[in-house]
């Protein structure tokens, strides 16, 4: 599958229907996603592989990752009313996912590769350290966005835990109009797309 393709793809993956802003359920763009998987896919780190989404949300990492061939693919979120859309959306792709609700915290199971797009941590501080050492403890490759601005912390928190961050790179990340608090129509933020091996 070419990389226009697997974004042609995801583009029909629906977003959430209730999102809750405490867990800053914002839908990973499928550009993006495309090119963050197709990487992996390139690195050798996607087909074959067991592939944990922590944090899944809609599906749109867990979709991505069996289309690109993955052995087995999980995501996990805490939000009961995201994995209902994630497992309709597996449904209409056909895709074999296990969806699970479960915290962070939680996930107790390894895997080859991990994605995820935590929260950034803007209404709850700190919130994306639990996915970081999560992700890092059940796996020896990690994917995942975080604000460009953190990128210097994002590296020094893998290094006190052993890792590095092989690789990152730098996207436009829109937010839509979401929740009440937001008093534009659509946002652009930088956010940085880490490997962490």
């Amino acid at each position: 599958m070419r990389k226009r393709d697997l974004e042609m793809r995801l583009q029909s993956v629906s977003g959430f229907e209730d999102p809750d802003p405490s867990l800053e359920q914002y839908m990973t763009p499928a550009v993006m996603a495309a090119d963050i998987l197709f990487t992996a896919y390139r690195n050798g780190d996607v087909e074959g592989m067991k592939v944990i989404d922590l944090g899944c949300g809609t599906g749109m990492f867990s979709i991505g990752a069996w289309l690109l061939g993955a052995g087995m693919v999980v995501g996990f979120d805490r939000s009961e009313s995201a994995l209902s859309v994630a497992r309709r959306n597996a449904e209409a792709f056909g895709a074999d996912i296990e969806f699970r609700l479960c915290d962070v915290e939680e996930v107790s199971e390894g895997a080859d590769t991990v994605f995820m797009n935590p929260p950034f941590g803007c209404q709850n501080r700190n919130a994306d350290r639990a996915f970081l050492r999560k992700a890092m403890d059940i796996s020896e490759c990690v994917y995942s966005i975080h604000m460009a601005e953190t990128l210097d912390f994002v590296e020094r928190f893998c290094e006190s835990r052993g890792r590095s961050v092989a690789l990152h790179k730098t996207y436009k990340y829109v937010i839509p109009h979401t929740f009440a608090f937001h008093s534009k129509e659509k946002k652009s933020v930088d956010v940085e797309v880490v490997n962490i091996r």
